[in-house]
């Protein structure tokens, strides 16, 4: 069961408070020999991974987003990085949104499972060590309450969309069986795997800016594609999406730039990216004219603090069937043993959280006719289009890679057909969550 909440203020405004934003950004680079997702950091280089966001303020609580340059953020971290930017902000968990762009020379972080091989006497936590991004969570704190003392006002927002050319494609190469039959990783040196269609895709970015007048802000993009154009160097890197916002940031100082990736569980730039490493600036480059597509052709419409809506649509997610409980406990007891205890903590805590009755919080901006939905895991493409679906005549933007503890998330038929991202070392829900995922978005969008 799905309940929406809203409240009175939140549906009505506050027309007597005008509307403002506030914005933070901070370093979020581990130091040298920090273990990231996949190996430790050997060195730092000039472009630095960021946390960074916004606080909306003008209403009965304020609202925070916040975009993360890791891998992923899941389970008892989520909880403790809402927390704290809640408490920062003065304002409720429910209120904050973060999300990970899913860099992978970049930290994963997750408070449960680091608990869990803990609780085994792990002799090596590996990835999830926890301690860098607490201090990071700490920081991220500090800059938001920091942030609300220089907050200013918003006169308008701009919305703007552009298509983004030659970096996103589909993963999953589908043979006649309707199966299947090749996955086209983010780099992918196989030609005639590359000369496949694109593919499935949203070739759409969205942006959503914030104006004082005639002074942008905050410029807020969303892009549906894996960012990864090489990595596992030991150095960690925001990769193309982070140099793009990086060149926007320098073209267009006045405002904040934040972005979010959107639906691209199934979206990779396998097509356009052999993993050479002058690809990661040619699809920088192309990402960062499709944003600047987006701002030039912005529309500006006025607002006020009454035009700004939160929802909140709290799901049960189901558990994929292939996990086994007891051998993941028994796997977790293998402490001493990294690449055997930590992926298997990492789903234990999904499966113990679930377990215990814990939801994920599916939530949604609105100002003016524009609808931002947050949403967790790898989602696949397909939730993102039907999104936009279900109300053309609005603006639709979705982020996607919030709660990172379901890993995965295919829709119904894709688990019938085979390929990676819905093998049971990639997925930790079951085929129904489609089902329930499409019932909270359309509950979500179906407000004013």
């Amino acid at each position: 069961m799905v309940i929406l909440f809203s409240s009175a203020l939140e549906v009505f405004g506050a027309a007597n408070h005008s509307l403002r934003v506030a914005t933070f950004d901070i370093d979020a680079t581990p130091p040298l020999g920090y273990m990231m997702a996949y190996d430790p950091v050997v060195r730092v280089d000039a472009m630095t991974l960021r946390c960074r966001g916004i606080v909306l303020l003008g209403q009965a609580q304020p609202i925070v987003l916040c975009a993360v340059d890791w891998l992923g953020i899941a389970n008892e971290a989520q909880d403790e990085f809402r927390k704290h930017l809640a408490k920062a902000a003065g304002t409720t968990p429910k209120r904050v949104a973060v999300h990970t762009l899913h860099q992978h020379d970049a930290p994963t972080c997750d408070f449960s499972a680091e608990r869990l091989l803990k609780e085994a006497k792990a002799k090596h936590l590996g990835r999830l060590d926890g301690d860098f991004c607490r201090q990071t969570m700490a920081k991220a704190a500090a800059a938001v309450r920091t942030s609300m003392a220089s907050a200013k006002p918003v006169t308008h927002c701009g919305w703007g969309v552009s298509e983004v050319k030659q970096v996103a494609s589909n993963r999953r190469i589908f043979g006649p069986d309707g199966k299947v039959r090749a996955v086209r990783y983010t780099s992918c040196t196989n030609p005639e795997l590359r000369a496949e269609p694109e593919g499935v895709i949203d070739p759409e970015l969205s942006m959503l800016s914030f104006w004082n007048g005639d002074t942008p802000l905050v410029v807020m993009t969303y892009y549906a594609c894996h960012p990864q154009s090489y990595y596992r160097v030991g150095i960690p890197s925001p990769d193309f999406p982070g140099i793009a916002r990086f060149m926007r940031q320098q073209s267009v100082p006045e405002a904040l730039h934040v972005h979010f990736n959107g639906a691209g569980g199934n979206i990779g730039a396998g097509k356009y990216n052999d993993g050479s490493r002058k690809n990661r600036m040619e699809l920088a480059l192309r990402l960062r004219d499709g944003m600047k597509r987006a701002f030039d052709s912005s529309s500006k419409f006025a607002v006020q603090s009454s035009d700004l809506r939160w929802s909140v649509v709290p799901v049960a997610l189901p558990l994929a069937k292939h996990l086994d409980e007891a051998k993941l406990v028994a796997d977790v007891a293998k402490g001493s043993v990294p690449p055997v205890a930590v992926p298997a903590a990492e789903r234990l805590a999904y499966v113990q959280r679930s377990k215990l009755g814990h939801k994920i919080d599916l939530t949604q901006l609105a100002i003016g006719d524009v609808r931002v939905l947050h949403m967790p895991g790898e989602l696949f493409v397909e939730y993102q289009l039907a999104a936009k679906q279900m109300r053309p005549e609005l603006n639709v933007a979705m982020a996607a890679y919030g709660e990172y503890g379901t890993f995965y998330i295919g829709t119904k038929r894709a688990y019938s057909e085979g390929g990676y991202e819905t093998e049971p070392r990639s997925s930790n829900v079951a085929p129904e969550v489609e089902s329930l995922l499409m019932h909270g978005i359309g509950k979500l969008l179906s407000g004013n």
